[in-house]
């Protein structure tokens, strides 16, 4: 057994759930699995996380909050240009994200209550980045008159099809690029 003082923090138990989630897929590991690979015993990870429902929520407002930390902060630009260029960046990096890449490949249902129920936490997180922007933008003078949250819940709604469904939509006919620059029409049209 694993000494108190050498026990991961939760972080290292995050990394542990990451891997195995990306060996096996969500479905096929269990908090058995997340604990052998943390080193730990199985009541350490018992008494952090009731179930594999719970860490997986942990896990995705934990990468995911890192790709909006990384790509939607306030930067101080409050033009439409620039948020638009924020958003399209996480975007793809949601997108590219390697364990949001998994989820969808093998296990998408587990994207259905953000979707269809309620909001989770990385979702509050890019709602408040854009929240910002706007209110920026307002006090700037640059992006028009409205209610910062509901015109970012609106933009939130639109990226959802951007982020999950973007690659039914590329073809022959259509690029990526095509959709993003449509991206960047739709993002400027609601701001402005």
């Amino acid at each position: 057994m694993t000494s108190l003082r050498h026990i991961p923090k939760p972080d290292g138990y995050l990394d542990a759930a990451r891997a195995a989630i990306l060996d096996l897929g969500w479905r096929r590991t269990t908090l058995t699995e997340v604990a052998r690979r943390a080193g730990v015993s199985r009541m350490t990870i018992y008494r952090t996380w009731p179930d594999m429902t719970s860490l997986l929520a942990d896990l995705m407002t934990r990468e995911w909050g890192r790709v909006v930390a990384g790509t939607a902060a306030a930067s101080g630009d409050a033009t439409v240009a620039a948020i638009a260029d924020r958003v399209i960046r996480t975007v793809h990096a949601l997108r590219e994200d390697e364990l949001f890449t998994r989820i969808v490949e093998l296990d998408p249902e587990l994207l259905l209550p953000y979707l269809l129920s309620r909001r989770g936490r990385s979702q509050d997180a890019v709602l408040d980045a854009i929240t910002e922007g706007i209110r920026e933008g307002q006090a700037a003078g640059e992006i028009r008159a409205g209610r910062p949250l509901v015109m970012a819940r609106a933009l939130v709604l639109a990226l959802h099809g951007f982020v999950i469904s973007a690659h039914t939509m590329v073809d022959d006919e259509v690029s990526e690029q095509d959709l993003d620059a449509e991206l960047r029409e739709l993002v400027g049209k609601v701001l402005r």
